[in-house]
C-alpha cells in the first residue's frame, strides 16, 4: 500500500509503503493499521497528515483500549460520503460501531472534552457511531492554490485526473501543472479561471467526481 503523508511540521509530503497489517506512519503501538484506516477503500493509495495521526495516538491513549474503526479513508471517486467529506482528506474517523449507545456516548463525550479533535459530530447526526476529525476549516475544504501542499491538494489532483485533466501526477504538491489544470477546469465550467480552488470550484469539482468511479485517467499505484 502506498501512503502519502503531509508532514505539518515540515510542510513536506512524505511517501511510505506499508502492508495492510502494518501500522500507519506516525502511529504508535500499532493502534491503527493500514487496513483499519483504509476500510473499504480499494484504491491501493491512501493519504492523511501527521497531525491527524498524532491526534489519533493521543485519543487512543486517553481512551485506554482498542477502538473499532468502521470508516476512515475514501478517495472522492469511490464516493460513500458527502461531496466535501473529510474522509476524502484522510482526516476523519467513524468509530465505535461495535459499541452500545451508552458506550458510544461516553466515547463521544471524551472526544469533546479532550480537545484533541477539531470537530466531533453530535449524536443527533451519527447516532450509531462516533465521528471525529482534524478538519482545517469549520465546513468544507480550505482554499488552495499554487504553492499549497497537503491532503486537500491530493483530493483536488485525484478529482481532476479522474475527470481527465493533467495535474502532473498525484503528489499533494500544487505546482504549475495542477494550476493549469484547475484553470482549464474552471474555464470549461463557467468559473473564474484564476487557478485557485475556492468554494465555487470545490463544489463544482467534487459534484462531478464523487462516486463517479475510477476512469482511465485516474492515478492508481503500479
Amino acid at each position: 500500500m502506498k501512503v502519502l503523508i503531509y508532514n505539518n511540521n515540515s510542510n513536506r509530503m512524505e511517501t511510505y509503503y506499508r502492508g495492510l497489517s502494518e501500522a500507519m506512519p506516525y502511529n504508535t503501538n500499532r493502534s491503527l493499521t493500514v487496513r483499519e484506516f483504509m476500510g473499504s477503500s480499494q484504491s491501493g493509495l491512501i493519504w492523511t497528515d501527521r497531525r491527524a495521526m498524532e491526534a489519533w495516538n493521543s485519543f487512543r491513549y486517553i481512551y485506554g483500549k482498542p477502538i473499532y474503526v468502521g470508516y476512515a479513508f475514501k478517495r472522492p471517486w469511490e464516493g460513500g460520503h458527502s461531496n466535501l467529506s473529510q474522509h476524502y482528506a484522510g482526516l476523519a474517523f467513524d468509530v465505535g460501531q461495535n459499541l452500545d449507545a451508552t458506550q458510544r456516548n461516553a466515547m463521544r463525550n471524551l472526544a469533546i472534552s479532550s480537545g484533541i479533535w477539531n470537530y466531533v459530530e453530535p449524536a443527533s447526526l451519527t447516532p450509531r457511531w462516533v465521528h471525529f476529525d482534524e478538519r482545517q476549516v469549520a465546513y468544507g475544504y480550505p482554499i488552495i492554490r499554487q504553492g499549497s501542499r497537503g491532503v486537500y491538494v491530493c483530493i483536488a489532483q485525484d478529482a481532476l485526473t479522474t475527470l481527465g485533466y493533467d495535474t502532473g501526477g498525484l503528489d499533494g504538491v500544487f505546482g504549475v501543472k495542477t494550476a493549469n489544470s484547475v484553470r482549464t477546469f474552471q474555464t470549461r465550467n463557467g468559473l473564474t479561471a484564476d487557478g485557485i480552488i475556492g468554494n465555487l470550484t470545490w463544489n463544482s469539482l467534487m459534484s462531478q467526481v464523487v462516486g463517479k468511479g475510477a476512469t482511465s485517467t485516474t492515478v492508481l499505484p503500479t
